[in-house]
């Protein structure tokens, strides 16, 4: 039993996105004390370490096994994390996974069980539901001030691997859990899900725009298994059990392309949210409104929904957002949100958005 009077201890595995975001959102977070970190790599683990003044853990097994620890944030890539996060689940420890959460909902399943029978917390860091514009769209929807949504359209341009140049890696491989629809696909359905209601069907396409890469390990060109461009049509259900059409399209190879782009158009209004700042969850986001006739309007998020602090990178402060949901779900004893119950609703579609495009068949979510 963690005492509610302590901050949570916790470690983090993974030095990319942990190093760089998940580092300086526990930092300061009054409600959590980061003791150590992980990485399969001892030398860069010993850089991290040294340089943040954390324990270094080498072995995998020498963390789940700390009783000092009480939970874990896991910010590796796709591949390892299923095995990973399930260790830790069997030796009682709290997660927060980073997204995808495991490669395939049958796996994410498999952590709700083992965490459900250990009632532990098991937060994912969808953390878009943690920015302020995005938090006050949900506000407008919730209050019904657009009605029910007539239709959803969700474009993600990105031209993070449009450079022909960039090196083959583990994203360019679906088998590690690499593609558009690993990186952004389980954003954007969370999103939908969140802002509108759980997805009941849909037909998908997926591509690969450019199929080989040099890997800078071998020297040798390799092929790329994973999409870079997913589009899909959704059918949403609604709060009063309607089916709501929704366009999502993902790509990761768009040049100069215009970035984020959330259209919500309903019967009483349109909401859009959107940025064309590639690199940034927070800033150069946007927010529009209007009812009926009215045109659209700039909207800022209500004072309740600001963050008290931000940072150079923008990403920073709705991750530690994430991060104070997760400890305050700990130590009230209340249901994380997000949580794997999000987790695999958003998984599942990425599951299914790959066997439409597979089979060429329209898809029902059970």
């Amino acid at each position: 039993m963690i005492k509610t009077d302590n901050p949570l201890r916790i470690a983090i595995a993974g030095l990319g996105f942990g190093e760089s975001v998940h580092i300086p959102a526990s930092l300061s977070n009054k409600n959590i004390e980061l003791v150590g970190l992980w990485h399969p790599r001892p030398e860069r683990l010993k850089e991290a370490c040294d340089k943040h003044n954390l324990r270094a853990y080498e072995n995998w097994e020498d963390l789940v096994n700390d009783s000092k620890i009480d939970g874990i944030i896991i910010a590796t890539p796709p591949a390892p994390r299923y095995e990973l996060a399930l260790k830790a689940i069997k030796e009682g420890k709290h997660l927060l996974l980073e997204k995808p959460t495991c490669l395939s909902s049958e796996e994410v399943k498999e952590l709700q069980r083992n965490a459900l029978k250990r009632n532990l917390k098991i937060a994912v860091d969808y953390e878009y539901r943690a920015v302020p514009l995005f938090m006050q769209a949900k506000r407008i929807i919730n209050d019904k001030k657009l009605d029910e949504p007539y239709f959803v359209k969700l474009d993600w341009l990105m031209s993070s691997r449009a450079n022909l140049d960039r090196p083959w890696d583990w994203y360019s491989e679906e088998a590690s859990g690499g593609g558009v629809l690993g990186a952004l696909g389980t954003h954007a359905f969370d999103m939908i899900h969140w802002l509108i209601g759980p997805t009941h069907s849909l037909s998908a396409i997926n591509s690969t725009s450019i199929k080989q890469r040099v890997c800078t390990k071998s020297k040798t060109t390799k092929e790329v298994t994973s999409e870079d461009v997913s589009i899909s049509q959704l059918q949403i259900k609604s709060i009063n059990d309607n089916l709501i059409p929704v366009q999502v399209n993902l790509s990761a190879v768009t040049k100069q392309s215009r970035g984020f782009s959330l259209e919500i158009y309903g019967s009483n209004g349109t909401l859009i949210l959107s940025s064309d700042n590639q690199n940034d969850y927070v800033h150069g986001f946007g927010l529009w409104y209007s009812t009926k006739e009215e045109v659209l309007k700039n909207i800022q998020p209500d004072s309740d929904l600001s963050f008290s602090k931000i940072w150079t990178d923008g990403r920073i402060a709705p991750v530690a957002r994430i991060q104070s949901w997760w400890a305050q779900s700990i130590k009230d004893g209340t249901p994380v949100i997000p949580g794997l119950a999000e987790g695999f609703a958003s998984q599942l579609v990425c599951d299914k958005v790959k066997e439409s495009n597979s089979t060429g068949m329209k898809l029902e979510i059970n």
